[in-house]
């Protein structure tokens, strides 16, 4: 069972593999080879690439499934010609970021280092300058920024990937612990492809019912840290992104059994971005959110002051979480798992309510 440390070496290995929409490779090898050594675990992969992990056995519950995305913004090569390398970039990053940043291809090396000749933000794509460099680039390499020095802090994990690498981490240390638990035989995992560029991983799995109708999907993911919402608060359970509202019933059964354990949390409308839970909202499963605060999001430091148009550069940064929000993520997952089903008292109370001051 993923205890602490296990958790925190998991979360640390998935956020510093190199991943981008489509190409989501290295995730998928980790989690392949994750479900191989578990045989009480089985793993089906849908027509769209995504992987659902789901316990043998007989379940007495529907499913609850905690969705997160094994992709992250990224740099994919398209093409080379002569001194230049033609790029599409695969995520949503102000154009600010792109002017004289630099970009590293992990596949070649340390020294696989390129400046960014040109970036259309119409089109997301662009060109790197090859320079001296003789790596051999080949098309579908994936490049990251080449990341300003980051000073370590006690309780806080950075990563180039923490969005959503680090939800992936929190659903299957939630998943190994619920192996341990008859009554939570119900919880399954769901990790989709393509998710920044449009939900493409989780719309396919919506409309393609890779899950049950009745299954509860749990979009566990992280999101911008907001000045009401801060690393180190707790673990969020989000009642919304920027497009939706999710299921309110699903939503405070969860904020109830949080608040019945004890268990620190914050609740929350994250309205940064829009998630997974919309997806499957939106196309008729019930669903709710689970997310820790990001720092960094999308790997944009500074980005209050660059949308301010205040900043003197925009400056690539590796993204950060607390550590005790990632356990505390873990934990909600559980419980989710757990309440899902559990009576709505708020019919009652409100019907005593009126009979008592009618």
């Amino acid at each position: 069972m993923a205890g602490k440390a296990t958790a925190e070496k998991w979360l640390r290995e998935l956020t510093n593999l190199v991943t981008a929409s489509g190409i989501e490779d290295a995730a998928v090898a980790w989690v392949k080879d994750w479900v191989a050594r578990r045989p009480d675990l089985k793993l089906t992969v849908d027509t769209g690439g995504n992987l659902l992990i789901t316990q043998k056995g007989r379940k007495k519950r529907s499913l609850v499934v905690a969705v997160a995305h094994m992709d992250h913004p990224a740099f994919v090569v398209t093409g080379i010609e002569d001194d230049l390398i033609g790029f599409e970039f695969r995520g949503g990053v102000n154009p600010e970021y792109f002017q004289g940043a630099r970009v590293h291809i992990p596949r070649l090396g340390d020294d696989a280092i390129f400046k960014i000749a040109s970036y259309d933000p119409e089109t997301g794509t662009g060109t790197l300058a090859r320079g001296r460099s003789k790596a051999e680039v080949r098309v579908g390499d994936i490049g990251v920024w080449v990341f300003a020095r980051s000073k370590p802090v006690d309780g806080i994990h950075q990563a180039p990937a923490c969005d959503d690498l680090a939800g992936v981490a929190a659903s299957l240390a939630a998943l190994d612990r619920a192996r341990k638990r008859e009554d939570l035989r119900h919880l399954a995992v769901l990790l989709t492809r393509a998710e920044e560029v449009g939900l493409i991983g989780a719309l396919h799995a919506a409309i393609h019912e890779t899950l049950p109708r009745d299954a509860r999907a749990i979009s566990v993911e992280t999101s911008r840290e907001l000045p009401e919402a801060r690393l180190g608060d707790g673990a969020i359970i989000r009642v919304g992104d920027r497009s939706t509202i999710f299921d309110p019933e699903l939503t405070n059964r969860i904020s109830r059994a949080a608040a019945a354990k004890r268990v620190k949390h914050q609740r929350k409308l994250m309205a940064g971005g829009g998630c997974e839970a919309t997806a499957f909202g939106g196309l008729g499963y019930r669903s709710a959110g689970l997310c820790v605060a990001l720092r960094n999001w999308h790997n944009r430091g500074n980005l209050d002051e660059v949308e301010a148009g205040k900043a003197r550069r925009a400056v690539p940064m590796l993204e950060e979480i607390s550590l005790d929000d990632f356990h505390g993520l873990i934990e909600l997952i559980l419980l989710a798992a757990g309440c899902a089903d559990d009576p709505d008292p708020l019919p009652e109370r409100l019907r005593d309510l009126y009979e008592s001051q009618k």
